[in-house]
């Protein structure tokens, strides 16, 4: 437990947590949806966007990846 939060403010922390998560994936989802949509309007080459979608996501991943790993022998 966190010695600085009451017992009573728990469920309130926790909940009001998950609501955060929650609507950080509804926007995530949205920029999803408003991307497709842009590329839709701007007639952009498909096979160039999907490749560059692949870059961008494995790029992000091995970002994280390596991050959490310098933390563990890190910290």
């Amino acid at each position: 437990m966190n010695p600085s939060l009451p017992e009573r403010h728990v469920p309130a922390a926790l909940f009001f947590f998950n609501v955060g998560v929650e609507i950080g994936q509804l926007g995530a989802i949205a920029s999803v949806f408003a991307l497709r949509w842009l590329v839709s309007r701007l007639r952009l080459r498909r096979p160039a966007l999907g490749r560059g979608l692949v870059y961008a996501l494995g790029s992000t991943a091995a970002y994280w990846s390596i991050e959490r790993i310098v933390a563990v022998f890190t910290g």
